[in-house]
């Protein structure tokens, strides 16, 4: 390596050594202001800044920055469960009910899965509600999005209801 290359090197090292302590300084005052403010955006506010101290950094070498000094953030969990996918290989089926003149109990039983929030996590329930005398004929609880487990309301059996429909085509 040439004195020219080593020389040339070290000012480049020496360079990037206090332009990465810079960005870490800006990081952790804007930090202070929005604590959950990430790299992506970190990068698009401090751009000026950076420009104005003479220094040049992409979003990849940002990221790296960070990275070394720990100053990423932990991606948080959701705040609420996604109970619907869309996007799988199951059949999707038309509403056979839509225009339906429902005029009896037991007629059209429709089916909906929700989530409760509770202090251990969240508790799915499932429910069978008869659309008729809008009961509920059937509920499931439980800590996953499974459907096992149905059963009847104290009192009902639970039963295909007349007309050939299925008491968990939802489920």
């Amino acid at each position: 390596m040439s004195r020219q290359n080593y020389y040339a090197r070290r000012r480049h090292r020496q360079r990037r050594q206090v332009d990465s302590e810079l960005v870490a300084g800006l990081v952790k005052r804007e930090r202070r202001l929005q604590p959950r403010l990430g790299t992506r955006k970190l990068h698009h506010l401090l751009k000026s800044e950076l420009e104005e101290a003479g220094v040049r950094i992409g979003r990849d070498r940002l990221f790296e920055e960070l990275r070394k000094r720990d100053l990423l953030l932990e991606p948080q969990p959701a705040q609420f469960p996604h109970t619907t996918q869309s996007y799988h290989n199951m059949p999707v089926f038309r509403n056979l009910v839509k225009e339906t003149k429902v005029e009896r109990p037991n007629h059209v039983w429709l089916s909906d899965l929700t989530y409760l929030r509770t202090k251990e996590g969240y508790l799915y329930l499932a429910l069978i509600t008869d659309q008729y005398s809008r009961k509920i004929v059937g509920s499931h609880a439980g800590d996953s999005l499974e459907a096992v487990g149905m059963r009847a309301s104290p009192g009902k059996r639970l039963e295909r209801p007349a007309g050939g429909g299925s008491a968990d085509s939802s489920l």
